[in-house]
Order: C-alpha cells, then structure tokens, then sequence
C-alpha cells in the first residue's frame, strides 16, 4: 500500500518524485524499488500532460471559469522556466526539471515545453533525464538522512 501511495505522490503535481521517494524509503520500502516506481512514476506526467494540453485544455480553454486559472498557470511556468529554457533549449529544460525545489519538475517542464514549442522527442527526453537526475538526488539525500540505511538488505 506505501508503494501505491509513493507512486501517486510522484504523479501529483505538488509531489512529484521529489516527495513520493522519500514518503516511500521513510516508510520502509525497498531503496531500489522506491527509486525505479517513483522515477517511472514521474515520467509518465509527461504524455498525460501533453495529451491534456492537446486535447483538454483546448476544448475547455473557450470557458472563463477554466481560461483564467489556465492563463495563470501558464505564466508561472513561463515565468519559472522561461529566460533559461529559451535560451539554452534541451539543456536549459533538463536543468529547470532537474532542480528538486518547489516549482520546478516535469508538470512545469512540459507546460514550459508547450508553451515555447519545443519538438516534442526532444521535450519528452529533457524531461525524462531532468527526472531521472532530480530522483537520484532526491534519493542520495532522502538515504543520507536516514540512520542506519542497510543496501545489501535492500
């Protein structure tokens, strides 16, 4: 059951990977799978928000009760990803959803990917590496942090 919650945290845009890994390892679960269902977990957000952005939001972008709130979040990822990602394209989206802080991540990136354009196989592997490195350092930091952390046993 932890691992089914782990792996949900990793799909929530207020989690993500970033607190789906260590919900998991604080909770026992093998370091290993932890890391591989959380990290596959995340990579997932990006051909669910694509498919979102294509199809979902461009029929509900013509309701104002959907276009304000959408219009706002589109500006924050513009603005969070934005000077960075234009500028240095796949590496600048591979760092901005690299970095484990609040704000950034795969949700963030392919909106920012969306909204600038980016061919969409060069997107999906930013996102996908940026992932990848951000849960490995989510990782290291979250076994750290715990005493006593056994990797034969796990």
């Amino acid at each position: 059951m932890y691992l089914l919650f782990a792996i949900l945290w990793s799909l929530a845009p207020l989690g993500e990977a970033k607190v789906g890994i260590p919900y998991g390892l604080h909770h026992g679960l093998n370091i290993y799978l932890v890391l591989i269902s959380c990290f596959l977990a995340n990579v997932l957000v990006y051909p669910l928000m694509m498919f979102f952005l294509d199809v979902v939001n461009r029929f509900l972008f013509k309701y104002r009760f959907y276009k304000k709130p959408a219009i706002w979040v589109a500006r924050r990822a513009k603005k969070g990803a934005g000077k960075n990602v234009q500028k240095y394209g796949f590496w600048g989206l591979l760092i901005f959803v690299m970095l484990p802080v609040p704000g950034t991540g795969v949700y963030a990136g392919t909106i920012a990917a969306y909204l600038f354009r980016f061919d969409r196989t060069k997107a999906f592997w930013a996102n996908t590496i940026g992932i990848l490195l951000s849960c490995i350092i989510v990782w290291v930091i979250a076994i750290a942090s715990m005493p006593n952390v056994d990797f034969k046993h796990h």
